[in-house]
């Protein structure tokens, strides 16, 4: 069967799967029969809902791992789609369905770029593995992360790690990511006392107070970022108070915000300064963290610079270097990987109505892979 062709059948059966997260719709079931033949051995590590698969080939250095997740975002309202979401249809050479995007084709080209590879190199040097998972669109906790926690203890190394994210921006192949910021969420409440409008001598009117520490945090410079990260950000999503007259000053109001941010901070830090700008207010307030990830970064290496070559010999696009966007796994791997990136296809259509690939785009996606598996692994 045609390599390109194997690839677009193999995304078409993922997208078919119903794998709305933590479901994984038994996609890695499919993945692992696509791959039974080629000597992979397998291990499923399930957790609580979420079903995770560990599939290598061979046991030599060095050890490179295809990585993804199986999962997709819900589709939305279904009446906007020109098509059902899960029952993949190709229009003018575009495939349409959920996960189409984000990221059942990269999968599908991953796997049909390691059976070519193991067809034509039967004797090839290292090893390859492939990591999934069913929970990377949602919360995160019993996936990936779950596994390179299991791979730490029982000594499983990897040397160079594809994440299949859609990374390509304007065009396909401009973008490949080597790094991610960090992401915390802070939960404020600020507390002052209720009152009569009328009479505000007598209250302490909270939203006041938010409004003199939001004009700081906005004019506030965390860092100045660097090379690799432009600087830490910081938005509110979400002001609430608890005023329900309109002539009362409210008890509190709450307050979520979040930063993303460089390896110039750490959470450690930006919790400190944050608490420190709360209690110059001369209020009362209660403060919830979360911090779902840390800012990680790949040096320009060996990886980085096979992965561009592959991209201009089959796409001929300088594919540049980012840390742009928002989280992904890549963040757990990079924790034990010696060189990890993300790579993929246009992130245009992601969790949209109408997802899709161009499927000129998956057959180029599933020879870059090949190649990057060809300089590293022959």
């Amino acid at each position: 069967m045609d390599e390109v062709f194997n690839a677009a059948v193999i995304a078409k059966k993922l997208i078919e799967k119903k794998s709305i997260t933590p479901n994984d719709g038994d996609c890695q079931e499919y993945i692992k029969k696509e791959l039974e033949n080629y000597k992979f051995s397998c291990e499923n590590i399930n957790l609580e809902d979420v079903k995770n698969i560990w599939l290598r080939k061979g046991s030599d250095r060095p050890l490179v791992v295809f990585a993804g997740h199986t999962d997709v975002v819900p589709p939305g309202n279904i009446d906007e789609w020109d098509t059902d979401p899960f029952t993949p249809e190709i229009k003018n050479n575009i495939l349409y369905g959920r996960g189409a995007s984000d990221m059942k084709s990269s999968i599908a080209a991953m796997v049909a770029a390691t059976q070519r590879f193991i067809k034509d190199n039967p004797n090839h040097k290292g090893s390859i593995g492939f990591l999934l998972t069913s929970d990377e669109e949602g919360p995160a906790k019993y996936g990936t992360q779950k596994v390179i926690e299991k791979f730490k203890k029982n000594n499983t190394n990897i040397d160079y790690c594809i994440v299949g994210e859609p990374t390509s921006s304007k065009k396909f192949g401009d973008t490949i990511k080597n790094g991610r910021r960090g992401s915390i969420t802070g939960h404020l409440k600020i507390i002052g006392i209720q009152g009569h409008i009328a009479y505000p001598e007598l209250a302490k009117n909270p939203i006041h107070y938010a409004g003199t520490l939001i004009n700081d945090l906005n004019n506030f410079k965390w860092d100045n970022g660097n090379k690799y990260f432009p600087e830490t950000s910081f938005q509110i999503s979400s002001v609430r108070s608890d005023e329900v007259a309109s002539n009362m000053i409210p008890r509190s109001i709450d307050i979520t915000f979040n930063l993303r941010f460089s390896n110039e901070l750490t959470q450690e830090k930006i919790k400190s300064k944050f608490e420190e700008k709360l209690s110059k207010l001369g209020c009362q307030f209660e403060i919830k963290w979360n911090c779902s990830a840390e800012p990680f970064i790949t040096d320009e290496g060996k990886l980085t610079k096979i992965l561009q070559s592959a991209i201009k010999e089959i796409v001929n696009v300088e594919a540049s270097l980012s840390t742009s966007g928002g989280t992904s796994d890549a963040r757990f791997i990079s924790q034990h990987a010696k060189e990890t990136v993300e790579f993929g296809p246009l992130n245009e259509t992601a969790h949209k109505v109408n997802e899709n690939i161009n499927l000129q785009n998956l057959a180029e996606l599933e020879k870059i892979y090949y190649a990057v598996l060809c300089k590293i692994l022959i």
